[in-house]
């Protein structure tokens, strides 16, 4: 598209007329405008989030993320008021990093000879955690709400005919948002992620007290497997996260990222130092110490007002089921430690729920421009929900909890 994302153009719904622009990064708008249409405490949807990816280089054409975030006004007669909305949205060139997999779409694309590629994507680049994928200035249920996500459907499916983008994708959207852009008859598709639910724990013996008695012992057992060598773990706040520190952490991430994919991850040091900087009150890293005290692995995690949220680890050796201690277990006592009643311990894995971990519903909505693909497509995503119901009804029955969670 080039420059041409920097356009405008007016939608009329409900006889009111907005205007819809595209930035092409997000330094062109305010941060604190964005913020306070966000209106709330994840801390992926703040401006200092994405602006840290698109500065540092992570986030860009050259990676396949062009960004072409939109912003609504609402026009009165002559008059053009200030933004009333704002969502992240990116041109992709293909599907890495997205975690809704479409890839079969694009191979059948391919192979009929049909350009997939360049889409529009509304996500968090990089991150598969629920959040408002559309910031604005009206409660999540009232009317204005609803006629906006009208300008938002009817603004991206006319770039897909204006830009010459296959598909438009918004994903994992909160249940309210999911359900609002529904009603516009775009394709949906669910999905499911294992969540830990603090239910007033005391402290993790507390926790594990609502396990069966096998499953606490099978837990018992894997934590001490890591503690017998003499592992030592440290919660270090966002502000007290020293350079050095951020050094050790990445190298940790590189190394498991190459042993894992093969590349050394998307996120480069820069990223999580600006990070660091910028959103310090929503960080936490865990530090895993040798008994001589060398760093030997390291976890970030993120915190809102209600969640954790564990998103990147690694570690400089190999050890069996120090993963799950660094990941899962230190993450839960954090959450019964500070209250926090939701850890979000990452996508997919389903030996979560061994561990405790529920499996909860994602949701994201689709738009096809081609007729034939978006009727085979169409198919695919409803027989796929009802396979995902079924699977996660076969998950529940397999928590490891006395009772059934409430």
């Amino acid at each position: 598209m080039g420059n041409e994302h920097d356009a405008r153009f007016c939608i009329v719904v409900d006889e009111s007329l907005y205007q819809v622009e595209f930035i092409a990064a997000i330094s062109q708008f305010s941060k604190e405008n964005w913020n306070r249409l966000m209106r709330d405490s994840n801390p992926f949807n703040r401006y200092e989030y994405l602006a840290a990816l698109e500065s540092c280089g992570c986030v860009c054409t050259k990676t396949g993320w062009t960004p072409m975030h939109m912003l609504v006004r609402k026009v009165n007669g002559d008059e053009i008021d200030g933004v009333i909305a704002v969502m992240p949205l990116y041109i992709k060139a293909h599907s890495y990093g997205e975690y809704i997999f479409d890839w079969a779409w694009a191979d059948a694309y391919e192979r009929h000879q049909i350009p997939y590629y360049p889409k529009l994507l509304a996500a968090i680049p990089f991150t598969p955690v629920t959040g408002m994928r559309l910031g604005s200035i009206f409660e999540h249920t009232s009317l204005q709400q609803q006629a906006l996500w009208q300008v938002v459907n009817q603004a991206l499916t006319r770039c897909l005919v204006d830009y010459g983008f296959s598909s438009w994708h918004c994903l994992f959207l909160p249940r309210s948002q999911f359900t609002q852009l529904s009603k516009q008859q775009n394709l949906q598709r669910l999905s499911t992620q294992f969540h830990w639910f603090n239910r007033n724990y005391a402290d993790f013996n507390h926790f594990l007290d609502s396990l069966t008695s096998r499953k606490r012992k099978d837990i018992k057992k894997e934590r001490q497997k890591v503690s017998r060598v003499g592992l030592t773990f440290e919660f270090v706040e966002g502000d007290a996260v020293t350079a050095e520190l951020w050094q050790h952490f990445y190298a940790c991430y590189q190394s498991t990222y190459a042993k894992r994919s093969g590349h050394y991850g998307y996120l480069n040091l820069g990223f999580f130092e600006a990070i660091g900087s910028t959103l310090s009150e929503q960080i936490v890293l865990l530090l895993v110490r040798e008994p001589q005290r060398q760093i030997i692995a390291s976890a970030l995690y993120f915190k809102s007002a209600t969640h954790l949220y564990g998103r990147y680890w690694g570690s400089l050796i190999e050890m069996d089921a120090l993963h799950f201690e660094a990941c899962y277990y230190q993450g839960i006592e954090y959450c019964i430690a500070n209250k926090l009643q939701v850890f979000d311990a990452g996508a997919q894995g389903e030996h979560k729920v061994a561990r405790g971990f529920e499996p909860i519903e994602t949701y994201s909505n689709h738009e096809v421009v081609h007729g034939e693909f978006r009727s085979a497509i169409e198919s695919f995503t409803q027989q796929e929900a009802q396979n995902i119901k079924i699977y996660m009804q076969q998950l529940k029955a397999k928590l490891p909890y006395k009772t059934e969670p409430k």
